[in-house]
């Protein structure tokens, strides 16, 4: 039976409060709030910048049992070294950062790649053969992290949980059979991405789950979902869901995936400019219920 996790992507922003947030609630409680709202939240500061074994400590206390984290990689391998040789140094630093710390709450990856980042069949093939899909395997390659990371790691998992990851491409240059094909040789999911229009919006099954990111039906970022737009929405992740697609999916291969009776979704809402996030994300969870 699939399971369907809907939310947002971050939670700290400033014209939130008074608004999702009740007014006086103190900036550290902010998480604990919005977790007893959703189900699952984006962890997006992690793209910024490595974070540190204590903050994951803090984020797995301030949320609830049952609570999804979906982490969002470190923008150092992707737009820095572009995914490039030297980057599994660089992932090992991800993995012993504190991330083993949400324990049964991690979810899965998110690597977004930048927009004048083009599809180098090579390039991708040799980052999905470093990714790790449990935690076992996670542990091991942290074990490689960097000196310079000394004193601000964590190396210990509770068990071997499995590890799922995610791509959300920016180019149209992706639309490529082979570019779905090595997602599905890797288990690799393509994130379906609501842009406005601004970057591709394949919809390809290349995986076990679909990871959605809406990021604004008419304006990036900022305008929210109306009922409309929530009830396509709705049938759309009702169809993958039932391990099915739509029949008006836009996809690049017409090879279909590997049928499935469920597929399990994460889907989260980033049109956050205008307080609209949270909102339409509890809205996408009433129709689905």
């Amino acid at each position: 039976m699939s399971k369907i996790h809907i939310g947002i992507s971050g939670w700290r922003y400033p014209p939130w409060r008074g608004v999702f947030y009740p007014d006086g609630l103190a900036q550290s409680r902010e998480l604990e709030f919005a977790s007893r709202e959703l189900p699952t939240i984006e962890l997006n500061g992690s793209f910024y910048s490595l974070q540190r074994p204590s903050s994951y400590a803090a984020w797995y206390a301030a949320t609830p049992p049952g609570f999804v984290f979906s982490h969002k990689g470190n923008r150092y391998l992707t737009h820095n070294l572009r995914l490039g040789e030297r980057i599994q140094p660089a992932l090992a630093n991800v993995m012993a950062s504190g991330v083993f710390e949400l324990r049964e709450k991690l979810g899965p990856f998110l690597w977004q790649l930048p927009p004048h980042f083009h599809f180098d069949a090579d390039r991708l093939e040799h980052f999905f053969q470093l990714l790790p899909h449990d935690l076992r395997a996670a542990q091991a390659l942290a074990q490689q992290h960097e000196p310079r990371m000394k004193g601000r790691v964590a190396l210990e998992i509770d068990a071997n949980h499995k590890l799922r990851h995610a791509l959300e491409i920016r180019h149209e240059s992706f639309n490529d059979p082979a570019f779905v094909a090595l997602l599905r040789k890797y288990k690799v999911a393509l994130v379906v991405a609501d842009t406005a229009g601004k970057w591709p919006d394949y919809e390809d099954i290349t995986a076990d789950f679909m990871y959605l990111r809406l990021h604004g039906a008419e304006e990036l970022y900022a305008s929210g979902y109306d009922d409309a737009a929530l009830d396509h929405w709705a049938a759309r992740i009702r169809a993958w869901a039932d391990g099915g697609q739509p029949k008006d999916a836009r996809l690049i291969s017409d090879k279909p995936p590997p049928r499935r009776a469920s597929r399990d979704i994460y889907c989260y809402f980033d049109n956050d400019i205008k307080v609209r996030a949270p909102f339409d994300a509890k809205n996408l969870i009433a129709r689905l219920r």
